[in-house]
């Protein structure tokens, strides 16, 4: 764990690293990743301890239930960190790859191949998860990585970051191409950001107030969403079983994350017919439903209030309003959405044409669980955060998307005219 009371050097050593990545093989740094997912499986136990020990402490702390959900490992969660790892390893190197080759007239051969984007800040809060995803895909990319854990997931990160530091040892990596910052200094993170010296791009991973924290504070390229303002509209043409099993998949599997729907957008024809239908099914599964209550023949819909619209709840409670059709849904996810994730569910092909064309989203879904918005599930072994920005890297990050690239131009003594 670092401490440095000179943030600078933290940045010169992360340099220094990099340098040293850009000539490791990528076999090396796959049997690291190899490595660490071992010892990830071998360390269970140890893992746990730590985790409830940071979890004792965020309940003693108030933390709400999303925070802690967010914070928990468990066995299955422990063992999909250690599929992760070993998956990221198996991976093709992002590293090398010839994008374009193009021959010019005068005989130049010019090549555009990827390359390293040098050093990637990570600011991330609760889940402990995120140490393993970035460090791991830094790694992959050849991108030294320095990372801030939250102070609530301090003893599960210092455990897991002790385990890849033996895994690099082992496997004779730069000991500082992975860096922790281990106090809770606000500050810290300020300087971090403004590092343009040393950091090529920041990424944080947490909510809105973070975010917006990084983005005031930052010198460097951020990539990043503010938040997961997650909307499904049901089409009038959709399959009333597939609009139950979705929405209640997409809002309960897990509440608190950034994929995880927030609003339910109901076409009119299908309100007529499988409103109640619907509503009635998802509040027997435990989901609060703010809804115009006039609408809704239940007693359990709470009335909607316009701040709901837009809300990032990250709980098990679904803001829900009826729309005259396809225009009005598009219209509600342009006030309110945040860029992020976005469904329709239709059987009809041309509606979801609509959708998709009519709507700015970084990662647009049509009869698929909203929470399918992850790396892992778009094939890239992990993500380092979803990012609404427009360029460079957009929707989930993966290692693919933590490079650069450089032209390579060959000559044969070619000399431009005067």
């Amino acid at each position: 764990m670092v401490h440095h009371s000179n943030i600078e050097a933290v940045g010169e050593n992360a340099c220094s690293a990099a340098l040293t990545l850009s000539g490791i093989s990528d076999q090396v740094i796959s049997e690291t990743l190899v490595l660490f997912s071992s010892l990830i499986r071998k360390n269970k136990v140890r893992i746990l301890k730590a985790n409830s020990e940071d979890i004792e402490l965020a309940r003693q702390n108030n933390s709400s239930m999303a925070s802690i959900d967010r914070l928990m490992l468990n066995e299955d969660r422990i063992n999909y960190l250690k599929t992760v790892m070993f998956d990221v390893a198996q991976q093709k190197s992002p590293v090398d790859r010839i994008l374009e080759t193009v021959t010019r007239p005068n005989g130049l051969q010019i090549k555009k191949v990827t390359t390293p984007i040098g050093v990637v800040g990570v600011i991330f809060e609760s889940r402990p998860n995120v140490f393993c995803d970035a460090a791991a895909l830094c790694l992959k990319s050849k991108n030294s990585s320095i990372l801030k854990p939250g102070s609530d997931s301090l003893k599960t990160v210092k455990v897991l970051y002790d385990l890849l530091t033996l895994a690099l040892a082992d496997k004779g990596m730069p000991e500082n191409c992975v860096q922790i910052l281990g106090s809770g200094n606000r500050q810290e993170v300020k300087q971090l950001v403004r590092m343009t010296d040393y950091v090529d791009v920041v990424i944080p991973r947490g909510g809105r107030s973070l975010v917006e924290f990084i983005k005031s504070e930052a010198k460097v390229p951020v990539f990043a969403h503010l938040e997961g303002i997650v909307h499904i509209y049901i089409h009038k043409k959709a399959d009333l079983d597939i609009a139950k099993s979705v929405v209640l998949n997409s809002k309960s599997r897990r509440p608190g994350i950034c994929g995880a729907v927030e609003t339910l957008l109901i076409d009119k024809e299908f309100h007529n017919k499988y409103g109640e239908e619907l509503i009635n099914f998802l509040i027997a599964q435990g989901i609060e439903i703010r809804a115009n209550k006039k609408l809704f023949n239940n007693k359990f819909v709470v009335a909607i209030s316009d701040s709901d619209y837009g809300f990032e709840f990250l709980e098990n409670i679904l803001a829900v309003k009826v729309v005259e059709d396809i225009d009005g849904a598009i219209s509600h996810i342009r006030d309110f959405g945040s860029n992020h994730t976005d469904c329709i569910l239709t059987t009809d092909k041309s509606a979801s044409e609509i959708f998709f064309k009519k709507l700015d989203s970084s990662i647009l879904l049509c009869n698929a669980s909203t929470q399918f918005a992850d790396g892992g599930e778009f094939g890239f072994g992990a993500e380092i955060g979803i990012s609404t920005n427009k360029l460079h890297a957009r929707g989930p990050i993966g290692a693919q998307h933590l490079v650069s690239f450089q032209y390579h131009v060959n000559g044969n003594g070619t000399l431009r005219p005067q």
